[in-house]
């Protein structure tokens, strides 16, 4: 008689290496982009594992393969993959290890290969099914991080409606749509949990908890943004000036950020042989403004590239200017896209959902606390270029 579990604790190493192969092949799972190997396949050795002793010992080692995908589930959540990806994974190892097993079952007899790959494919199922209840379980967990992040920060915005009443009924007006889309699903996921979930109601949970998590991102987006605006308006930022390099500084925005840029087809091209080696100034503001440049250049760019552009100028002064071939800023829009809540691109009727209106307002605002100028040249359907001079060192008021 066949020993298939032996043969799957043997064969265990090269089930995991064509597994990983199959995965970083399938455009379907595109999740695994960031992942080394190790954290990809981390989780199946035990799952194989369990896998050999149930089919040597029946049902008695279920627990070992549930546990095995509840950390799986979790771990899938943590790591940013979507429902579907999951799946395709479970399809893939469950492909795999019957390529594996095939020229062994070759001896076997039909009915005992039917056998065991039945077992097989309820071990398969049950993983799949116990790993797919963790995964849902940590998305809920992520949404009450977040309910929790937004009860905090209406408390500051409480404290702050007085000051800027302005400012804060146009923020009301954004954050409606944001606000409606957490308060209706969140009571469908209620309604959802007091139902004995099938497969089918599975997968509409977990559309509604991204729709939530979605929604609940952009609030804090929103918000996060505003707030900054108004500790600017009290006078609120400290600069914590320091010698930097300007080189790595540019660097690390352009790093956080090319995955973006790809994701979309986009080339973001680096040009600072120029730059100067070193400039007395604010790390987290200058990255900030960077990092609002480049982020409005890739959301507002189809096609075609994205470059940074880095120069040392005369009188002391360095410059640092962010192009694209996007979308363009249309003349009677230059003067609005400043200021907080602006209007820009609703002429054209352009303007993405996920734009909070506030990041070119506090990119203005952060130049003229480091001292600096910010000019633009643009041209619609061809392009926009956004340059910031500052000085080489900020001067300290004594």
């Amino acid at each position: 008689m066949l020993n298939i579990s032996q043969i799957i604790a043997e064969k265990a190493d090269s089930i995991i290496e064509k597994w990983i192969e199959e995965v970083r092949q399938d455009r379907r799972i595109e999740s695994t982009i960031n992942l080394s190997d190790t954290a990809l396949g981390n989780s199946l050795p035990s799952l194989l594992k369990s896998l050999a002793a149930v089919l040597a010992h029946s049902q008695k080692n279920f627990k070992k393969i549930a546990d095995g995908s509840l950390e799986h589930g979790r771990l899938r959540a943590q790591q940013g993959y979507e429902a579907d990806e999951i799946a395709q994974e479970y399809s893939l190892l469950r492909r795999t290890i019957f390529a594996v097993l095939a020229p062994h079952c070759l001896t076997g007899s039909p009915e005992e290969i039917i056998l065991l790959f039945s077992k097989i494919n309820t071990v398969l199922d049950e993983a799949i099914s116990v790993c797919y209840k963790s995964y849902v379980q940590e998305r809920f967990n992520e949404l009450e991080q977040i309910q929790s992040q937004l009860t905090l920060t209406n408390q500051e915005l409480k404290r702050l409606v007085e000051s800027s009443k302005d400012n804060f009924s146009y923020l009301a007006h954004e954050l409606k749509a944001p606000i409606t889309a957490v308060i209706g699903y969140s009571e469908l996921l209620q309604r959802l949990q007091q139902d004995k979930l099938n497969a089918e109601s599975d997968s509409l949970s977990l559309r509604s908890i991204e729709r939530v998590l979605q929604g609940g991102r952009h609030l804090l987006h929103i918000v996060n943004d505003s707030l900054e605006l108004s500790r600017y308006g009290a006078n609120q930022i400290k600069l914590n000036l320091e010698w930097l390099d300007a080189h790595s500084l540019i660097a690390t925005v352009s790093e956080i950020l090319n995955p973006l840029a790809q994701a979309k087809g986009l080339e973001l091209k680096i040009n600072d042989e120029d730059a100067p080696e070193q400039v007395f100034t604010d790390s987290l503001r200058l990255q900030q403004i960077l990092t609002n440049l480049l982020s409005n250049a890739i959301r507002y760019t189809e096609v075609g590239s994205i470059q940074v552009i880095c120069q040392t100028l005369p009188e002391k002064k360095w410059s640092l200017a962010v192009s694209d071939t996007g979308i363009g800023i249309a003349l009677e829009d230059r003067d609005q896209i400043f200021k907080p809540y602006s209007q820009a691109f609703f002429n054209q009727g352009r303007r993405h959902q996920e734009g909070t209106g506030l990041g070119l307002a506090i990119v203005s605002r952060l130049v003229q606390l480091l001292q600096g100028e910010i000019e633009l040249v643009s041209q619609v359907d061809i392009g926009s270029t956004f340059r910031v001079i500052l000085p080489i060192a900020i001067s300290i008021e004594p």
